[in-house]
């Protein structure tokens, strides 16, 4: 069955389309076309919207703004963006990362959906035209939501205190087994003093390691004062079991990586 695709100026006017039955928002496609191609029949209409505020970048004072439909690629080559460049690169490969959007990695699955992790971590908002919600609410209510993504919004945080670690099989750009995000504030005696840990195939989507970020206050970053985050990093979750690793796998080898992360 051929797909009809309906392109519009407007965001609102692509939300009205989305309305209809069968309809699906089209951004980069490599989630809802191969849905499609593999037989998804809940699929009858693509819309898509050209409107240019889905393609803009704006950092300034430390303050980013990306549009929903900015690309991997685009993000790994800002010069304002050079922190999540990683995090970029590790969405696929470069074919992939040309059309791979800021809006479509908040609604992958699991084992995908590596830079919101990374955004998770940052601690970013996520706005349609409904509103600004934190992108732990959004992540959490994303499969009712209707309303078309325009744009991710966080503060940069000063180099170094931003890192991130994706774990696969196949290098540079097999399917995740895990993929970790960190935003670590150290205070002047060198303990931290906030944390922030986003994961990612702990779930069915990206989640928190409270219990880590919990046990890591106060703490320095060596072996003998981290070893209590590792121990607590997979309480709370509910790992995958996918053709990549089993659920028991990755809440096995969840510490050791996030050991490396945090002692980089």
């Amino acid at each position: 069955m051929a797909l009809a695709l309906q392109t519009f100026a407007t965001v609102k006017d692509a939300n009205t389309a989305l309305k209809s039955q069968g309809s699906r928002y089209l951004g980069g496609g490599t989630l809802v076309v191969r849905a499609a191609n593999e037989g998804d029949v809940s699929v009858s209409s693509l819309v898509r919207s050209t409107d240019p505020a889905l393609s803009s970048i704006a950092a300034t004072d430390g303050k980013v703004r990306i549009g929903a439909s900015v690309t991997m690629a685009a993000i790994a080559r800002h010069p304002d963006l050079s922190s999540l460049a990683r995090a970029a690169r590790a969405v696929g490969g470069p074919a992939v990362r040309n059309m791979a959007t800021v809006g479509g990695n908040l609604f992958a699955p699991a084992p995908y959906g590596d830079f919101a992790v990374a955004l998770l971590a940052l601690d970013a908002t996520v706005s349609t035209d409904d509103g600004e919600a934190p992108i732990e609410t959004f992540l959490t209510g994303r499969d009712s939501n209707r309303a078309i993504v325009t744009t991710v919004g966080f503060v940069l945080p000063p180099q170094g205190d931003f890192r991130f670690l994706k774990v696969s099989r196949v290098k540079p750009k097999g399917v995740s087994v895990l993929s970790i995000a960190a935003v670590l504030e150290l205070a002047g005696d060198g303990t931290v003093s906030a944390a922030r840990i986003a994961l990612g195939c702990m779930a069915d989507r990206p989640t928190r390691a409270r219990a880590a970020e919990k046990a890591l206050i106060g703490r320095r970053l060596t072996k003998d004062g981290i070893a209590p985050a590792l121990a607590a990093a997979g309480k709370g979750t509910s790992p995958i079991t996918d053709p990549i690793a089993s659920a028991w796998y990755r809440a096995e080898v969840l510490p050791v990586h996030l050991g490396r992360l945090l002692l980089t």
